[in-house]
């Protein structure tokens, strides 16, 4: 009887060299191919092209993905099986930097390791889908979609708060920060205003919220963008400030405890810390609020210094102090402090020997004027409805959600399709002009000055004379690495288009995504951008001509399963 042998490294080859010959796994372009037959839309999480080739993690996820590829191949389906990379980025910029070679040598480098390795495991993907972020024919239209934003007002320029790292003349993200110093080098961090594009994802944080329903994914992640959106219901409350003409406003989610409020807080950064500090507390003032600059938010603990105001809502007059535990960016920056039913409040109180007043009982409310023997509900309404009818104050909805920061300052990113006019004045590129391609530059870091790598560039590329003699600079921030992984599934479905970003027959085709795998570590990062740019540039950025989609299955989230 013949023995049989299985030898991988000649059987594994020579089936894989035949599939790819003759394109086993390729996915029909022609819409022909389309009529009468079921599709099966299988996206997997790109990889990040960062490191010298794939870990564990990656083929854990594919093979999972693959053998339901060849299940449904096999079952009749037009299986749309693709594979891409996320190739811009820091990692790739600083490994640039260390070897002084382009990042786009390090990018290619890597991703022909990546695509090797995964051929080599036998994945059945269609590679004559594959896409790179960084590929100028792909960021053109991750330019354009960033442009219809940019028309509709959903992206803007704002002077916000940095992680700034001078030793390395660039900002840094949250998560790279620790104890006030850069985690890979121990460089100290401090914390800046500086101007940056923001796209305004707030305006759709109640249908975020909504349509997490109608996403089949698992609860835990429907739960964690629940949770990051963080929709609370309540009232602001209007403070008159004594003897003087100044007020401010503060958001409460339990109107009913009002008549605890034993004191209020600033932010550091609130616009009245300034006109509310006397002099004889300015300069502890001033010492602390620039001790809290340099924190992240992470960091905001620590406590503040005192200041004398009125709370209008009971004619009390309770004093306003300045804490770093309050937030600039979430609410209005100002709080009512009720110690006796808040934990930070109470431990604030404790510390300084500020008065604690009960407004609860077991049950109904106590010490609370005209509330008292009311429960929690009701004291929330009969505390509203007073309040507006007074002129205090207004029943308001607020998110924990915040408007997106888009800027970064480094060199592999999106280029910015704008121009800034000497008056001021913002320009977008023509669309006929995009992709605005990387420009060369000698160092792959900011100039001496910490303006952006870009900054770097030849006259050539950075300044603009318009038809009308007006002249401009071209935006040097680039964009974050999440903006060409916000839409890449659209993409696969028309790959190399060279039109438009995908055609409106195959989005009507293959979508929605009928299966996705990916890490619950991106519930609130990379999965939530991508439903928020899916919304607005379907719905409301997109031109005329295309309305189409108003009606189409992308009209809606694609319906994505995540797993793991």
């Amino acid at each position: 009887m013949q023995k049989h042998t299985y030898d991988p490294a000649a059987i594994e080859s020579k089936w894989q060299n035949i599939w790819e010959e003759r394109k086993a796994f390729r996915t029909p372009d022609d819409p022909k191919a389309w009529e009468g037959k079921p599709k099966y839309y299988i996206l997997d999480m790109f990889p990040y092209t960062s490191g010298a080739g794939l870990h564990i993690g990656h083929p854990e996820g594919y093979t999972a993905t693959d053998v339901l590829a060849r299940m449904r191949r096999m079952q009749g389906y037009n299986v749309l099986h693709p594979m891409g990379w996320d190739s811009f980025g820091l990692t790739i910029e600083r490994t640039a930097e260390r070897e002084n070679i382009h990042p786009a040598i390090v990018t290619r480098r890597n991703i022909d390791k990546f695509r090797q390795q995964i051929k080599q495991i036998g994945f059945s993907y269609d590679w004559d889908r594959e896409i790179s972020t960084s590929s100028p024919d792909y960021y053109k239209w991750t330019q354009w979609i960033f442009l219809k934003l940019y028309e509709k007002g959903l992206a803007y320029l704002a002077d916000v708060p940095v992680n700034w790292c001078p030793a390395l003349g660039t900002v840094l993200s949250n998560e790279e920060v620790k104890d006030g110093k850069y985690v890979e080098t121990g460089d100290p961090v401090e914390r800046r205003l500086m101007r940056q594009w923001m796209l305004k994802i707030t305006a759709y944080a109640d249908r975020l919220l909504k349509d997490i329903e109608e996403v089949d994914w698992p609860e835990g992640i429907k739960e964690m963008q629940r949770n990051w959106i963080g929709k609370s219901e309540g009232v602001e409350v209007d403070f008159a400030i004594k003897d003087t003409d100044a007020s401010f406003t503060v958001f409460t989610t339990r109107p009913d405890t009002l008549f605890g409020a034993t004191y209020c807080v600033f932010a550091p950064e609130h616009p009245l810390v300034e006109q509310m500090t006397t002099d004889a507390q300015r300069s502890a003032v001033q010492a602390y609020v620039d001790e809290a600059r340099n924190k992240t938010d992470l960091q905001r603990t620590d406590l503040a210094k005192e200041k004398t105001g009125v709370f209008t809502a009971n004619d009390k007059a309770v004093p306003i102090w300045v804490a770093d535990y309050v937030l600039m960016g979430y609410g209005t920056g100002a709080i009512m402090a009720v110690p006796a039913e808040d934990d930070r409040d109470w431990e604030f109180a404790k510390t300084f020997d500020l008065p604690i007043v009960r407004t609860l009982g077991d049950g109904p409310s106590i010490n609370s004027g005209f509330l008292n023997g009311l429960n929690i509900q009701d004291s929330k309404e009969r505390m509203t409805e007073w309040l507006e009818s007074k002129g205090k104050g207004k029943a308001q909805v607020q998110y924990r959600l915040r408007d997106w920061l888009f800027s970064r300052q480094r060199y592999w990113g999106e280029p910015f399709p704008t121009v800034q006019l000497e008056d001021g004045t913002i320009m977008s590129v023509p669309e006929s002009e995009l992709p605005v391609e990387l420009p060369p530059i000698d160092e792959y870091k900011p100039t001496p000055d910490g303006k952006p790598p870009l900054a770097r560039a030849s006259d050539d590329w950075l300044m603009i004379t318009l038809p009308d003699g007006r002249k401009g600079v071209r935006e040097t921030n680039t964009m974050p690495q999440w903006a060409g992984s916000c839409w890449y599934y659209l993409r696969y479905m028309d790959a190399h288009n060279a039109t438009e970003a995908w055609s409106a027959e195959a989005e009507h085709y293959w979508m929605p995504v009928d299966l996705y795998v990916g890490g619950a570590e991106h519930a609130v990062l990379h999965l939530l951008y991508a439903r928020f740019w899916h919304k607005c540039y379907m719905i409301v950025a997109l031109s005329p001509q295309r309305s189409h989609f108003k009606n189409s299955s992308i009209r809606h989230d694609p319906r994505l399963f995540l797993s793991g």
